[in-house]
């Protein structure tokens, strides 16, 4: 479920044209695809009852679960003044991303809006933007915290994929031969 979720936004995003970067969609979509290759081992080694493959998938779900309970935890610990810095940091290291949030916002600059840099904001032509930092970071207190509850959730229905998986997994298959445990 996850995994066709991450592809959709991706997809979505890239659509509506709110993300141009092809950096973040395929990432966003490589990790999608990723999810789901995992989650179909899943599925195979419980129907077939086959041991390796869910011992596979079990290691795999723990790790996936390590990352996201901790980048999860990361986003809902970020303060104010860490969110900025960080926000800035984007800011100077990506154009792309720079030139979404200029048009998409309908802002320009971070913290002060300059006449003499280049925006592709529709308020660049009348000269009347504001910096895009306060957007910004209004929207990116509330992201952060949706996403790290989220991220949350999903990491507790992975270590219970991971418990059950460790039960069913240690269960004798009821189609095999029950003399051959003997």
């Amino acid at each position: 479920l996850v995994s066709l979720l991450l592809i959709g936004i991706a997809a979505w995003g890239i659509g509506f044209g709110l993300i141009s970067s092809f950096r973040v969609v395929g990432v966003a979509i490589a990790v999608g695809i990723f999810l789901f290759f995992i989650a179909l081992v899943g599925l195979i080694g419980a129907v077939k009852h086959h041991q390796v493959l869910l011992f596979f998938y079990m290691i795999i779900l723990l790790l996936v679960f390590i990352v996201q309970f901790s980048v999860s935890c990361a986003c809902l610990a970020l303060n104010k003044e860490q969110q900025t810095q960080l926000l800035e940091v984007g800011w100077n290291n990506t154009n792309s991303a720079r030139t979404d949030i200029e048009r998409n916002l309908n802002c320009c600059g971070f913290r002060v809006f300059d006449l003499n840099e280049t925006c592709s904001s529709d308020c660049f032509r009348s000269r009347q933007c504001q910096p895009c930092a306060p957007i910004i970071e209004e929207y990116s207190g509330m992201v952060l915290r949706f996403v790290g509850g989220i991220g949350l959730f999903f990491s507790f229905t992975e270590i219970l994929g991971v418990w059950l998986t460790y039960r069913y997994r240690n269960q004798k298959d009821p189609r095999a031969n029950p003399s051959a445990f003997l």
